[in-house]
């Protein structure tokens, strides 16, 4: 990989954080209302994941140019797991203040949330500090026994395997608590952290397919099962945040659905991003993709869809989609970042990362 291009690829999480960042900070300085201060703060936050995938892409990006060291390998992971510590204690803090008011509510919920995705995201990076032997293991033939010795130990596997696992089943019991009357706060609360939660949940749950396959590759545990099983469930995933928004859409009876629904399309989108990660490492396990190079182009649409429906949705005088189109805004640097993240797996898985 050209050096350019690495420092490039690098700067981009890191860019797409700090818009994020920057626009929450706008917000929460010069927006009134509790609407505001939602969208600001997670808009914030939503700055966490850019840096957890900054984290990934220095990881594998190290490795690639040769430049990788001891220091290299404990200093992304643990940087990423720094920002997940911080973003998920920030929203249990706003949950357990008092007195807590109704913008807190809805805001600790979501950050706890990303808090959550931040971990899984963190998992990947944790993943990929032995990136390289995805390549190797990749032009040994179907039925080549698993790495001995192994790159990651038993136990190392297990707790990376089930860290996301976790993650996602805490973010479910969150949102399913909220939408079944429980967790405090009011009725309108509660169904935007609801709902809002189920789409965070949804990310939480592709990223343990990605978690899983780039172990499974680096260990060459990898099966033809896994190649079908991930990406489907990944657009699986991704189709069921963007519908499960569509219908809140076009049936809301109040505000808030609106708002939830929008942003709900927007987690689902970051869903089929992740699938273009998860869908480039199958498809070019053991053999020749012709059209590989063409997947990183899934993480641009769908970063630009985000920012063309937030573009609409600020054409709105509703305060209530007003949020939704600034938290797509954060959603679209996410979409992008992922960007980077593809075009670097891409480069490295097929062959072209000298």
């Amino acid at each position: 990989m050209d050096y350019k291009i690495s420092v490039l690829f690098r700067a981009i999480p890191v860019l797409m954080g700090a818009v994020s960042a920057a626009l929450g900070g706008y917000v929460l300085a010069h927006a009134s209302g509790p609407s505001a201060r939602v969208a600001g703060l997670v808009l914030i936050f939503l700055a966490a994941i850019c840096l957890c995938l900054f984290a990934t892409a220095a990881t594998i990006i190290r490795q690639l140019t040769g430049r990788y060291t001891v220091l290299d390998r404990w200093l992304y992971p643990v940087f990423g797991f720094a920002v997940s510590g911080v973003t998920t204690g920030f929203g249990l803090s706003l949950l357990t203040e008092s007195p807590r008011s109704p913008p807190d509510f809805i805001a600790g919920h979501v950050i706890f949330g990303v808090g959550m995705i931040c971990v899984c995201v963190s998992c990947v990076a944790t993943s990929s500090t032995c990136f390289l032997r995805i390549a190797e293991n990749s032009a040994l033939p179907w039925g080549a026994p698993p790495r001995s010795p192994a790159p990651f130990g038993v136990w190392a596997v297990r707790v990376l395997s089930t860290l996301p696992v976790i993650a996602a089943l805490v973010t479910w019991a969150f949102a399913i608590t909220l939408l079944a009357g429980g967790g405090g706060g009011n009725a309108d609360g509660r169904f935007t952290s609801g709902h809002v939660m189920i789409g965070l949940a949804l990310v939480c749950t592709c990223l343990i397919g990605l978690v899983d396959s780039i172990l499974r590759q680096i260990q060459n545990t990898y099966t033809p099962r896994e190649r079908a099983l991930w990406p489907g469930a990944a657009a699986g995933l991704g189709t069921v945040g963007i519908v499960w928004g569509l219908v809140l859409i076009a049936v809301h009876s109040r505000p808030s659905q609106l708002s939830a629904g929008f942003v709900l399309i927007g987690l689902g989108l970051i869903c089929w991003s992740i699938l273009s990660k998860v869908l480039l490492l199958a498809l070019v396990w053991r053999r020749t993709a012709t059209l590989a190079n063409r997947v990183p182009l899934i993480p641009v649409g769908t970063a630009l869809l985000c920012l063309f429906l937030a573009a609409f949705l600020f054409e709105s005088d509703d305060t209530a989609v007003l949020v939704a189109a600034r938290v797509l805004i954060g959603l679209g640097a996410i979409c992008f970042s992922l960007y980077s993240i593809v075009s670097i797996l891409e480069s490295g898985t097929s062959g072209d990362g000298d």
